[in-house]
């Protein structure tokens, strides 16, 4: 009698709808996982076409990571419908940008709210789940705005230098339970939400001249990079960030 196949790897994706998140559910359903793509539309990626191949590898859930009730529920029915839960990449965020001088509390806690407590509290409902797998990955997309000084980004900057805090303490609290936590800081990166930008002839100068490899980088680089870190079980490799910015921001 020969052996049961071993079970899929399933990796939860948030803020899969568009952008980095479904480049990255894209590739990692192409690698072989199962992917619980979460979203508040709960459709999947919105922007790519999804080959057909691989649509019955994803499982579309309505989520928003700032409802922790939804959040809690999001995993349990990824689980109930896999049986596991190996990995969580926590990339859904808000940005919002803006003079200091006359900046919101309200808007500034409202970045903090998504691109930090978002990341903290699904973590925290995906660690038991992980910890009942026998031990896990969490990649937490953060942004090389964490380490520089940005005019009129205050509330973004601060929001993704506290996602590399996160990870940190969280890959020290829980390397005992056998799960990695990585830090993942893109730079410029080429998504829809951006390319308006690239429209500006200065801009498009400005920023092919500020990356020292000319161009910025595209959404499949981030998404193979994360894939390589969870396809590849190295256990010393935790509490890290990892920049993808194209030498940027430690450029002269």
């Amino acid at each position: 009698m020969s052996p049961s196949p071993a079970p899929a790897r399933t990796i939860a994706v948030t803020g899969a709808s568009r952008g980095l998140g479904a480049a990255i559910s894209i590739e990692l359903a192409q690698r072989g996982f199962t992917i619980g793509c979460l979203s508040r539309r709960g459709i999947g990626p919105e922007d790519q076409e999804v080959p057909a191949a691989l649509r019955g590898a994803m499982i579309n859930l309505a989520c928003d990571i700032t409802n922790e009730a939804e959040a809690r529920a999001a995993l349990a029915t990824l689980v109930e419908q896999t049986g596991a839960l190996n990995g969580i990449v926590n990339n859904a965020g808000l940005h919002k940008q803006g003079r200091s001088s006359a900046f919101s509390s309200a808007d500034f806690a409202e970045v903090l709210s998504v691109n930090a407590t978002g990341v903290f509290a699904m973590s925290r409902e995906a660690h038991p789940f992980l910890v009942a797998a026998g031990g896990g990955i969490i990649v937490n997309i953060g942004s090389h705005y964490d380490k520089m000084g940005v005019r009129q980004h205050a509330a973004y900057c601060a929001s993704k230098a506290a996602v590399g805090a996160i990870t940190r303490c969280l890959a020290v609290e829980w390397a005992r339970d056998n799960i990695r936590v990585i830090d993942v800081a893109p730079g410029f990166i080429l998504t829809d939400l951006n390319k308006p930008h690239m429209e500006s002839e200065r801009f498009r100068d400005f920023i092919t001249k500020a990356i020292p490899i000319g161009r910025p980088g595209e959404p499949e680089e981030v998404a193979r990079f994360v894939a390589a870190l969870i396809g590849e079980d190295i256990p010393f490799a935790t509490g890290e960030t990892y920049y993808l910015d194209g030498a940027q921001a430690i450029s002269n």
